[in-house]
């Protein structure tokens, strides 16, 4: 438990004064979108932190239960943070947090710094596969820092880090557009005038685009 806390006798208030502490929740989703990371990796993935609060929140979080760690044996050789059960646990709890803040995404400021893998939370929580009989379909997205993969698995849509060998469509462009598109925001003319380019198929597009009004036009 951080030093601060609530002291109420509520379960609001007990989880607050875990997780509620800035980058905690940031920390989470570090880690259960890339798995067991190195202290690096978790610095990078969250611009901003300082060194020593990121390292005073992860021994917090292990107190308490929400993370662990372990000294990996060569060729890693270094420290490795993961998630533990009651981690994981905080995801549907991501899952509306992102859903709840998608609507105030619109236009990056400048001063806004992104990452590609941040865009799992909101593919995954929006993307549907509406053809679930069919063969899977993989699209590879290609924007910000690295690629990454939008695949139909088992009747669901899951989106990893990483490239693929030939892509059932390629999206390439700013995360902007892209996340217009494929949350149904965009049609595909609009979001090519925003400067997306879209090769492939369109069909595998028309499969797992959200339904936030507008993905009849893609």
């Amino acid at each position: 438990m951080g030093v601060r806390s609530y002291q109420q006798y509520c379960a609001v208030a007990k989880a607050l004064d875990v997780i509620g502490d800035r980058w905690t929740l940031l920390i989470v989703r570090e880690l259960m979108t890339s798995g067991p990371s190195r202290y690096t990796d978790l610095l990078k993935g969250l611009p901003g932190i300082a060194t020593n609060l990121l390292a005073d929140r992860l021994r917090e979080m292990e107190k308490s239960g929400i993370v662990r760690s372990w000294a990996a044996p060569p060729p890693v050789a270094t420290t490795l943070f993961d998630l533990t059960a009651r981690g994981q646990a905080l995801r549907p709890l991501l899952e509306e947090l992102g859903r709840w803040g998608a609507p105030m995404m619109g236009v990056p400021q400048i001063s806004n710094v992104f990452r590609s893998h941040w865009l799992v939370f909101p593919f995954d929580a929006y993307l549907v596969d509406k053809t679930p009989d069919e063969p899977p379909v993989k699209i590879e997205v290609r924007t910000g820092d690295e690629p990454m993969v939008i695949e139909t698995v088992d009747g669901k849509v899951r989106t990893r880090r990483g490239a693929v060998e030939s892509p059932d469509t390629v999206l390439e462009g700013k995360p902007g557009p892209i996340l217009g598109l494929l949350s149904g925001r965009l049609d595909i003319a609009e979001a090519r005038q925003r400067g997306l380019v879209v090769h492939g198929s369109q069909k595998a597009l028309r499969r797992v685009v959200g339904n936030w009004g507008g993905a009849q036009q893609v």
